[in-house]
């Protein structure tokens, strides 16, 4: 018997990615280049930090003193190596600029999933 996912992805309904959909560079194609000598050359292409408004807030959280990113990805999305959907969340490219004491951090649903409405 085959592997359901395997199956999944040989007829399409899954598309197989160079990384896992927990990945920063889910989606995020691999491309080619030759060298001068003809060797050829793989690299991922340009991911573009999405704007701030493509995810919907949550909450908020204010980080306290002493406290790491992926401590707080731990906490707040369950994953410790998702520290850069924070970062990503907030607009900000370098991890370490959200783990200033005070810093207001937007914790937020994964771009593109819209928040539930109010009733």
């Amino acid at each position: 018997m085959k592997n359901p996912i395997q199956v999944m992805f040989e007829s399409g309904v899954v598309e197989q990615t160079d990384f896992p959909p927990e990945s920063r560079y889910h989606g995020v194609p691999v491309v080619t280049i030759l060298g001068p000598d003809g060797t050829e050359i793989a690299y991922l292409r340009r991911r573009f930090v999405p704007p701030p408004g493509a995810f919907a807030t949550l909450r908020e959280r204010v980080v306290a003193q002493g406290e790491r990113l992926d401590h707080i990805a731990a906490a707040e999305i369950g994953d410790p190596e998702a520290f850069w959907q924070l970062c990503d969340a907030n607009g900000v490219i370098w991890p370490q600029v959200l783990e200033q004491t005070g810093r207001r951090l937007q914790i937020t649903l994964p771009e593109g999933v819209p928040a539930a409405e109010e009733t």
